[in-house]
């Protein structure tokens, strides 16, 4: 992240012509919000003087105790890639962090909670908590009024390019359009499903690449509309085909560099990655309900779409939940492959940091790694071996949730019981429905 000064984002927004400023936020269900105000207000944001009613924001605050203030980062000073409408300037953005009205931290802003995570990890000896993220998403047409339709625009699968990969030209500039913006991209390219793609980016330091994951959404879905396409993130949009995935690369380092590596382990892994592997795998029933935050995320999570579903982890073989990458050195790390991109990525990270370090904290030791495929192992065979399966449905996984109490902690009191509320009321409303399939397999039946 750049360490911008004022002076040097006054200069900046001067020299583009930038006209209007986008202050940028994330609620505790992950959805980018912004207060969009003229350049005429940048010193008074600067200034952390920019409040809004924390009452609109679901799970924020109540009506009686509404008024917050909007605190930047001013290193996340960064301008659109896009101008105004005929040349008329341009927009930025930064970043904040959300404060009370008494100027203390608000508990119940996702990137403070992070910050708070890490300062936990800071008094362990540790320095950084790095994150290389894989989001996936699909493209849909739209219709005559803008609106999404199911309607793939290319037939493609992993690797393909054109013509049966249609999305290419759009998928090309959106990454021309991140790395504009400072994105070291390293891979983009067509995923297994019709109209679904993959962007991966260089790995940043745990609330920066958040950060990133929020602007490359916003950038995704507006580079997308303008080739007459919707972009989603949802975790699984059509049955039949893979769902998208988020997978976080996760490394931790001290002063003396990667603490997951040790050249003389036969993996090359350190007794610091071992317990930090451990109680990522201890707490996975806990934080699926963060990493899989939707009813549609388990639609997502069942055998034969390459999803993980059972607590696992290996070295050779991307079957179980948790994979070691070959690379060693610097690039020693760890791949989850649950989190899906509808999960908020600061409350994610946050819950993964917490859960690792609790192992490293206790000295845990994982089990044995599975290097069997372990889609086709039998019941017998993987309960003979302890591995245990995923939480199947959003109910399921906010029950773990509410007995693990190091994940519950790791949120704090304030963002877990407005992320369980609203998780209730959302399976609630699921419940209610009467599906289609449903319709038509009990209607004549019964």
């Amino acid at each position: 992240m750049k360490n911008f000064t004022r002076e040097e984002i006054v200069t900046s927004a001067k020299e583009n012509n930038v006209r209007f400023l986008r202050l940028m936020f994330t609620d505790i269900d992950g959805t980018v919000k912004n207060v969009e105000v003229p350049i005429s207000q940048l010193t008074k944001a600067l200034n952390n003087e920019m409040m809004f009613d924390g009452s609109s924001i679901d799970g924020f605050v109540r009506i009686e105790e509404s008024d917050m203030f909007l605190y930047p980062d001013l290193g996340t000073w960064l301008i659109f890639p896009w101008e105004i409408g005929n040349g008329k300037g341009s927009v930025a953005r930064l970043i904040c962090d959300i404060y009370n009205a008494d100027d203390t931290p608000f508990s119940g802003d996702p990137r403070t909670n992070l910050k708070r995570a890490l300062k936990e990890m800071e008094k362990m000896g540790f320095k950084e908590f790095n994150l290389g993220p894989e989001p996936e998403f699909f493209l849909f047409k739209l219709d005559k009024n803008g609106k999404p339709t199911l309607e793939l625009n290319d037939n493609g699968g992993y690797f393909d390019f054109a013509p049966t990969d249609l999305g290419e030209n759009c998928r090309r500039e959106i990454v021309l359009h991140l790395e504009d913006l400072g994105f070291e991209i390293e891979a983009s390219h067509h995923e297994t499903a019709p109209g679904q793609h993959e962007i991966d980016w260089k790995y940043a330091d745990a609330l920066e690449a958040c950060d990133n994951i929020q602007t490359f959404k916003l950038i995704v879905k507006t580079v997308a509309r303008e080739h007459g396409l919707h972009a989603t993130f949802m975790p699984k949009p059509l049955e039949g085909v893979s769902g998208s995935g988020m997978h976080f690369n996760m490394s931790l380092f001290n002063e003396n560099g990667n603490a997951f590596y040790d050249e003389s382990d036969k993996l090359g892994l350190s007794k610091t990655a071992y317990q930090f592997l451990a109680g990522i795998i201890d707490h996975a029933l806990a934080y699926t309900a963060i990493c899989n935050p939707t009813v549609n995320s388990y639609k997502r999570l069942i055998p034969g779409y390459e999803a993980p579903v059972y607590v696992a982890w290996s070295a050779r073989n991307r079957s179980p939940l948790i994979r070691v990458p070959s690379s060693r050195g610097m690039s020693t790390r760890f791949e989850l492959r649950s989190v899906d991109p509808s999960a908020n990525p600061y409350l994610a990270l946050a819950v993964l940091l917490r859960s690792g370090l609790d192992g490293i904290k206790n000295e845990m030791v994982p089990a044995e790694p599975i290097d069997r495929n372990i889609y086709r192992m039998t019941t017998e065979e993987r309960h003979e071996k302890g591995i245990i399966d995923l939480p199947s449905t959003l109910h399921n996984a906010l029950k773990y949730l509410g007995k693990d109490e190091i994940v519950k902690d790791a949120l704090g009191p304030h963002i877990y019981n407005s992320f369980v509320t609203s998780k209730k009321v959302e399976w609630a409303a699921y419940r209610e429905q009467v599906s289609e399939w449903e319709q038509e397999k009990y209607m004549t039946l019964y």
